[in-house]
């Protein structure tokens, strides 16, 4: 079987943990595109839309760097969708609007993935769904939240490996996929490679 090396199209401290956790160093290469989405695009193509982007900038850098390895790239998005997609909030005040949004509703997560054997023109492209349900928390509990950094960065304002993670009474679907990048699937997808 080839040895691929595998170049991670994010600089996002949770996947590149999760890779790691999982026994790949990767290289990592954040991508330079616009992130804005299509727009009339549903949540799953737009994520998967942006995904391929990320993936496709970094692998004519992946070409480049490393023309006599075969290389892997992985590209991923993260939304957070209910009645409409929701992103990452710009200042407190979008972030508490977002929390108080989905207090006491369930929303899902999407996030689209591209794998590609760089400079072959072989993909994969996919989405990954979780259904997040969320207690009817308490406008103190959203303020206390986004009084620390960590919904700034994140699709929907929260993070469910965080301190918001007690305000999720169950979730259908992957955990690490409301992360922002569901390993068993992208394992699955790196195998058949």
């Amino acid at each position: 079987m080839e040895k691929y090396k595998l170049i991670l199209a994010s600089s996002s401290p949770r996947r590149i943990e999760m890779l790691r956790k999982n026994g790949i160093d990767p290289v990592i290469i954040p991508p330079d595109v616009d992130e804005d989405l299509p727009l009339n695009m549903d949540p799953k193509e737009a994520v998967m839309h942006l995904a391929l982007k990320k993936a496709r900038y970094v692998e004519t850098i992946a070409i480049d760097r490393y023309s006599k390895e075969p290389s892997l790239v992985i590209g991923a998005d993260t939304v957070v969708y209910l009645d409409r997609i929701i992103g990452k909030p710009k200042d407190r005040e979008e972030a508490f609007a977002i929390l108080d949004h989905l207090r006491g509703r369930e929303h899902f997560v999407a996030t689209g993935v591209a794998i590609l054997k760089a400079g072959t023109g072989e993909k994969k492209v996919f989405c990954d769904i979780t259904k997040v349900f969320f207690k009817n928390y308490s406008d103190e509990d959203i303020r206390a939240y986004i009084d620390t950094e960590e919904p700034y960065d994140k699709a929907g304002g929260y993070a469910i490996q965080g301190a918001w993670g007690k305000m999720v009474t169950h979730i259908i679907g992957d955990y690490d996929n409301v992360m922002g990048f569901p390993w068993t699937r992208i394992k699955q997808e790196l195998n058949q490679f």
